[in-house]
């Protein structure tokens, strides 16, 4: 796996989060386990506690007595772990249990009060309880003592370190397991970007033509895009090798009247003259659809609603004469996948073709999200108008390259051949037919 890749960045992400929480998670098991293992240890003091003051007695005089023996036999070895002592109220100490021989003297707090407890960690790694109590004799004497019973701390400890061990254990197991986990859920998460990959490579080896792939939602627009993306460029350089094609076609026939002028140049002047005009006029006009989309950057939507308002505008100056009713039923927005020039071309030349043909009405419709020979399309564009309209058989004749409608039939035609090429490498669909509410022509335009 790549260190540049997503996936590694991710599963890196993730392993860090882990870590960080697994030992946030060990950290505070540990010291939740050693609170409640200390909270138990003070309990079990606290009974030993009782078992001295339960041993304890003062004489006639007021002195504490203690038993040779207790209940519990740590008391009585040396070392066993478990120490007892009795100190005087702020003063001296006046018995330790035979264990505590030869271990240093536990100090007694002095800031207990009588009836006071309090559990406390001590030097040597022991803990120690200390108990203020006052004890009465038969004769009425009352003496202050603090009873403090202390053990080593291997009981935590030992508790303590076995919970680490097994805690430990279980959460590397658990954070492998969540790991490889991840790093399926990761593979799985992104297999539709390799999808998305491997599609572009095959598109790019001429396998494909489009992403045509089952993707996410979340990556459907990136493949709309794309696909409009490559289907524009297709258009552009396909629009560019026809147009090339037909101005070296074009050019053949001045060319060849040039070349048998050469000789007698000063009879031929005016015929020179004549090609050369006509030349340039078809160097015009061809580089003119070459350059349709002439100053592309990249895919863009183009608002339909506003083209068409536009064209309409200038084409009511145009035929100011005929005094030409539109009827438009457009959305006040209508955006497509489409170069601005294109939409304007396509547009224009319906229009004007409308215009110049209709005897006073024209009539704009869009209807959105149609269905067209088992596909679907996003806009369906439609122009008509109460003209003479094409003639039967003729319409196949105009949407050829090469072939102009005004030259070769009284109708409409004025650059449809342009509009037929645009829409088609647009991947839309070109209709013509009779007009049902204005009897005369009508051109349906679908876009994807």
């Amino acid at each position: 796996m790549r260190t540049k890749s997503l996936s590694f960045r991710l599963l890196i992400a993730e392993g860090l989060v882990l870590a960080a929480f697994f030992t946030l998670v060990a950290v505070i098991l540990e010291q939740g386990f050693r609170d409640s293992a200390e909270q138990a240890l003070s309990d079990r003091l606290q009974v030993q506690v009782y078992e001295l003051l339960s041993a304890a007695k003062l004489n006639n005089a007021g002195e504490l007595i203690m038993p040779q023996r207790l209940y519990e036999p740590r008391f009585a070895n040396p070392g066993s772990g478990l120490y007892g002592f009795i100190h005087e109220a702020k003063k001296k100490l006046v018995w330790r249990s035979p264990s505590a021989i030869g271990l240093d003297e536990v100090a007694a707090p002095l800031e207990l009060n009588a009836g006071d407890s309090k559990f406390v960690g001590v030097e040597h790694n022991r803990y120690a309880l200390y108990s203020d109590v006052i004890l009465k004799n038969t004769a009425g004497i009352e003496r202050e003592y603090i009873f403090t019973v202390t053990e080593d701390a291997r009981f935590v400890s030992s508790k303590v370190a076995q919970l680490q061990d097994t805690l430990r254990f279980w959460l590397l197991i658990i954070a492998v397991v969540l790991v490889f986990i991840q790093f399926a859920v990761l593979r799985w998460s992104l297999k539709p970007l390799r999808s998305i990959v491997k599609d572009l490579e095959a598109i790019e080896q001429g396998e494909k033509t489009l992403l045509d792939g089952h993707y996410p939602t979340e990556l459907e627009g990136l493949a709309g895009n794309l696909n409009a993306f490559i289907t524009h460029e297709r258009a552009h350089l396909e629009r560019y090798r026809n147009n090339l094609a037909d101005l070296a076609h074009s050019l053949k026939t001045p060319l060849a009247i040039l070349r048998g002028c050469v000789e007698s140049f000063s009879d031929n002047k005016e015929t020179v003259q004549e090609q050369i005009s006509r030349m340039n006029k078809i160097v015009e006009y061809q580089l003119q659809k070459a350059a349709a989309n002439g100053d592309h950057k990249a895919i863009r939507t183009v608002d339909v609603s506003v083209v068409i308002n536009k064209i309409i505008t200038s084409l009511s100056k145009v035929y100011i004469d005929k005094g030409i009713n539109f009827e438009l039923s457009i959305p006040e927005h209508c955006l497509v996948y489409c170069e601005e020039g294109d939409m304007y071309e396509i547009v224009g030349n319906l229009l004007d073709n409308a215009c110049k043909w209709c005897n006073h009405s024209v009539k704009v419709s869009i209807s959105l999200n149609q269905r067209k020979s088992r596909r679907n399309f996003s806009v369906l564009l439609e122009i008509e108008d109460d003209g003479p309209g094409i003639p039967v058989g003729k319409f196949n004749d105009i949407l050829k390259r090469g072939i102009r409608a005004d030259e070769n039939i009284h109708g409409h035609g004025i650059g449809v051949s342009v509009v037929y090429e645009l829409i088609g490498l647009l991947s839309g669909n070109l209709e013509g037919g009779k007009s049902a509410s204005l009897s005369g022509m009508r051109w349906s335009v679908y876009l994807p």
